[in-house]
């Protein structure tokens, strides 16, 4: 069984949040895979379902933000899971929107849920970044992130969501590569190989040669008056 944690904050305020963008994530995946109707467990609302052959329970904490690992710590020991069995889905300041990535491990680069995900499980759990970039100052960083996205965003953050959800099976069955390679299908889809350069040109149509008058001046003169 695998563990899929998007990261948000509960509450209609924080629905359009760059913040909760893991929500969508697994919001989308549930809708798209067949999973369950949303329950309430673990300090969380969960949905259970499957993805290719693969067992997945989804997973978005209740607690608010900082406090996600308490939900995600509770989930693992129930199933009896290891920290390798989990992959959190979040918001990544540091990845331009629209962009994805996937790490195993590491540290938590100051992002509130994930600190709080090592304290509980350690930092030994996939993670797939979702990029949302930075506003500039560090100053600006919160309320940017528990900022509504813009509408600007919507294209972007559609064929984000849609990607994931297009890649999720390949995700639980532990491939990375093919995981990315559904995003990139409809984030970046692969340009017509065809360039402009190749399409054939117009064939200019033949001069008309002018014809030969071999006519003599007398028969010139004389034509003129026929």
């Amino acid at each position: 069984m695998k563990l899929f944690v998007g990261l948000g904050n509960p509450g209609p305020k924080y629905v359009r949040n760059r913040h909760n963008i893991g929500f969508m994530a697994v919001d989308r995946i549930a809708d798209d895979h067949g999973f369950g109707p949303w329950k309430s467990k673990f300090q969380a609302e969960i949905a259970e379902g499957r993805l290719g052959s693969e067992k997945v329970l989804l997973i978005k904490p209740q607690t608010f933000m900082n406090r996600s690992g308490q939900s995600v710590g509770e989930a693992m020991r129930f199933y009896k899971l290891d920290s390798t069995d989990v992959t959190i889905f979040h918001d990544e300041l540091d990845l331009a929107p629209g962009k994805v990535r996937v790490k195993a491990g590491g540290g938590h680069a100051g992002h509130n849920g994930l600190r709080s995900i090592h304290e509980h499980i350690s930092p030994a759990y996939d993670r797939v970044r979702l990029g949302i970039g930075h506003p500039g100052r560090k100053e600006m960083v919160s309320p940017y992130v528990l900022s509504d996205f813009a509408k600007a965003d919507a294209d972007w953050l559609d064929d984000v969501l849609r990607g994931v959800s297009d890649g999720a099976t390949n995700l639980a069955a532990g491939d990375g590569g093919k995981f990315m390679n559904a995003v990139a299908l409809r984030t970046a889809p692969p340009r017509s190989s065809k360039s402009p350069a190749d399409s054939p040109k117009p064939t200019a149509k033949p001069t008309a040669e002018p014809e030969v008058d071999n006519r003599s001046a007398m028969q010139k003169l004389l034509d003129k008056f026929k």
